[in-house]
């Protein structure tokens, strides 16, 4: 498949569109998105793309619902459909289902919560989840409808959103959905601050101070080989020099995001993810990082 995709709303629309790229045993890739699309989606495409060669590659378009809690935007989330299929056309997409809500909640709005949804288990309830309870519980339900849509060979998400590529991941082996979940590194800015469909809504000295959360995780990565309370130190003292940037957290934890142990061996694995408020956007990012020592001073 190539050239413009197709498009689809319905369930039985996707299903006839994937039909004969599964009698030609073709492996699947999907992207799932909410839409708003830019760089960064676009690098989920090309590496969905390496994925599944010339098998057909499928993004979806939803705004989910169930993901956004009282007195979030979902409401002005911003939609922007005809921008979105031209960033797919360009980047070879094959197929981009666009579903309605009530194609994906049958019985909407009436029935605004499904009777059997997915429990993302204590991981949903630190970090993100204590900010925004529910909020995985809705990511992982939406996530799992898709995969029973498309039922992909390979999905692609990114490292920016690093809790739910955790998640994704754990539902996936415990539910043994056999779908081979793809983490793509994050795409940033000339200056490093991580593209997000929600970096539009900054203001221009709010801008100028978003870029300090990328430096503090690049301070803590740079700073990694004296150990883990020197690399939180380093990247404490970037973002003390951001007046603007309300700290949500900072925390340095294992790859599947659990606690250190105390005594930390040279060379171990590790994640440091940030999120803070810049008036009233909310943004995160993270990153990897190799902790050389178990010694926590220099």
């Amino acid at each position: 498949m190539s050239g413009t995709p197709a498009l689809a709303h319905t369930r039985e629309e996707l299903a006839g569109l994937l039909a004969a790229a599964r009698g030609a045993h073709r492996r699947v890739g999907f992207v799932p998105t909410m839409g708003a699309l830019h760089e960064g989606h676009a690098s989920l495409m090309a590496r969905a793309r390496a994925e599944v060669g010339d098998g057909p590659v499928v993004v979806s378009v939803f705004v989910n619902p169930l993901q956004f809690g009282a007195g979030e935007d979902l409401d002005r989330y911003p939609r922007t459909l005809d921008a979105d299929l031209e960033i797919c056309a360009r980047e070879g997409v094959d197929i981009v289902l666009a579903p309605s809500v009530e194609e994906v909640y049958p019985g909407w709005p009436e029935q605004r919560e499904p009777e059997v949804t997915v429990e993302p288990g204590p991981l949903a309830t630190v970090l993100e989840g204590r900010v925004r309870p529910g909020h995985f519980r809705g990511v992982l339900v939406v996530v799992a409808k898709l995969f029973g849509l498309v039922r992909p060979d390979v999905a692609v998400f990114g490292e920016k959103d690093y809790q739910q590529l955790v998640l994704v991941r754990r539902m996936v082996t415990d539910l043994c959905m056999g779908v081979d979940v793809v983490g793509a590194e994050t795409c940033r800015e000339p200056d490093g601050l991580a593209l997000s469909s929600r970096n539009r809504y900054l203001d221009e000295s709010q801008r100028l101070e978003a870029v300090y959360l990328s430096r503090a995780l690049r301070a803590a990565q740079e700073t990694a080989g004296y150990g883990p309370a020197v690399a939180l130190d380093s990247a404490r003292a970037e973002l003390r020099q951001a007046k603007a940037v309300d700290l949500d957290y900072l925390v340095l934890t294992t790859p599947d995001l659990r606690e250190l142990p105390a005594v930390v061996p040279a060379g171990t694995e590790a994640r440091i993810l940030v999120a803070a408020r810049l008036g009233t956007t909310r943004l995160i990012d993270n990153l990897p990082l190799v902790l050389g020592t178990a010694r926590e001073e220099r």
